[in-house]
């Protein structure tokens, strides 16, 4: 059996992240680059270590900690005769040591409470560039007051955001982490396992490019290439669903407007989310006037936040997701609370996401910056696995995208029809409306005379006629 050395886990690329021993660091990797093996190994070194520690793995869910990571982290646990105890269950494997290696998923904003009070050894948050915005406040107040017991490490871990902004870009800019980073460039792996008998020696990383190049029709410079296959920080706009940019649509949120709407999404594995949508007769712009994002409603509870939200803002409708229990749930509050909410139009998603885009990108769709929505618009992104048939990605979910939407599909404002201006007095446009309103008046005029002269003659036929 081998011995676990990083030197014979990890290939050339990896093991400068894997042996790197600061205290907050950052990789940025592409997608194929060996990054699951080079996170497991270093989860594995560090709880070798540091006997009694925790040793913490985070990512977008348990699902797919479960999926990618777990299978690997018990086949090296097992390939190199360390003896740790696996825990399905748990997602945990404990070392001879009384280490301990978890795996845990961080969905939403309140399960950051799950991580305080561990003795951390070393943590490693993966796919960061996909944890909302509250991943700050994770590392801040929960996840670096852990690491004292230990002097831990803190590892953020991604491939390049389609915006390069956010926490975890913030951190690859922060000189005082460290930085590690490589690609599938780097990954020998890649030609070995794609040998077969047809082909022996397999598919190099630049065949595999050229391959993909030819199947989109992109070139090198296209930013999802240089994300995904490179590791470079691009503006890469047209990998997002929707379209809010925060220099055109950010509203600061207070204006009073005659018309509200309420997208209501409800979640199962996810939040409930509330949206109103607000719009004026003086315009067709619509706006985000508030959002909620929550998780553990009951339905009492959440049917209590809705009926404030009736309360404030009398809204036209009320529109809800009635997709699995969501119609059970409804049908309850309609029998129990007698309140009219009308089931969301799910159909023709992605129509209903371009009309929504065309709205944002003409500046008629307001929403303001440091929202949960604005947020989300940069994370939410298209799947483009097939290029003749985009779909909404997986990667991440936005509850308060989807109660955007339901909300406005709903909304009216589009009934709006603008004034046309008077034109200037003097102008040869004044006149000629000045002669087109004279001609319609003069018109109006006969047209009334020739109706009267029409009832008189059926008055004077009607009376002869009794004669």
């Amino acid at each position: 059996m081998r011995p676990f050395e990083l030197s014979q886990v990890c290939f050339d690329a990896q093991r400068p992240f894997a042996a790197n021993t600061a205290r907050f660091g950052t990789a940025v990797c592409t997608r194929r680059a060996g990054k699951t093996v080079g996170v497991a190994a270093k989860l594995l070194n560090v709880a070798r270590l540091k006997a009694g520690c925790v040793a913490l793995y985070i990512t977008r869910s348990r699902i797919n900690a479960k999926r990618i990571f777990w299978r690997i982290l018990r086949q090296m646990n097992a390939d190199y005769g360390l003896g740790g105890t696996p825990s399905e269950s748990e997602l945990s494997i404990t070392l001879f040591n009384g280490s301990v290696i978890y795996l845990a998923g961080c969905v939403h904003e309140d399960e950051i409470e799950n991580f305080r009070g561990l003795p951390i050894g070393i943590v490693v948050l993966d796919e960061a560039q996909s944890l909302p915005q509250w991943i700050e406040r994770l590392v801040d107040e929960v996840l670096a007051p852990a690491l004292m017991d230990f002097a831990g490490q803190l590892w953020l871990v991604g491939t390049p955001g389609p915006v390069p902004s956010g926490y975890f870009k913030s951190c690859v800019d922060n000189p005082a982490w460290a930085h590690e980073s490589w690609t599938v460039f780097d990954n020998p792996w890649i030609q070995r396992k794609s040998r077969t008998p047809e082909r022996p020696q397999g598919y190099t990383p630049e065949e595999l490019l050229e391959d993909e190049l030819r199947r989109t029709g992109k070139s090198r410079e296209d930013p999802s290439i240089q994300r995904e296959w490179f590791a470079r920080w691009v503006t890469d706009t047209n990998s997002l669903v929707f379209a809010y940019d925060a220099t055109r649509n950010h509203r600061t949120p207070g204006r009073r407007h005659q018309h509200y709407v309420i997208g209501v999404d409800l979640g199962f594995d996810d939040a409930d989310a509330l949206a109103v949508l607000g719009w004026s007769d003086d315009g067709p712009e619509v706006e985000l006037v508030e959002e909620w994002v929550g998780t553990k409603q009951t339905p009492t509870d959440l049917f209590t936040r809705i009926k404030a939200l009736e309360a404030k803002y009398s809204p036209q409708a009320i529109v809800c997701d009635t997709g699995g229990l969501g119609k059970k749930i409804v049908s309850e509050w309609q029998g129990r609370f007698s309140v009219g909410i009308e089931a969301a139009e799910k159909t023709r998603k992605l129509e209903h996401v371009e009309l929504l885009n065309d709205a944002l990108r003409t500046g008629r769709f307001f929403a303001p910056r440091d929202g949960r929505f604005a947020a989300d618009c940069a994370l939410v992104e298209w799947d483009k696995s097939n290029p003749e048939s985009w779909k909404i990605g997986t990667q991440f979910h936005s509850d308060i995208c989807d109660a955007v939407l339901y909300a406005y599909r709903r909304a009216l404002h589009w009934l709006h029809v603008p004034e046309t201006p008077a034109p200037k007095r003097g102008t040869p446009e004044a006149l000629e409306a000045a002669a087109l309103e004279s001609q319609q008046q003069q018109d109006e005029y006969w047209d009334g005379v020739a109706a009267a002269n029409l009832l008189k003659r059926q008055q004077e036929e009607e009376a002869s006629a009794w004669l």
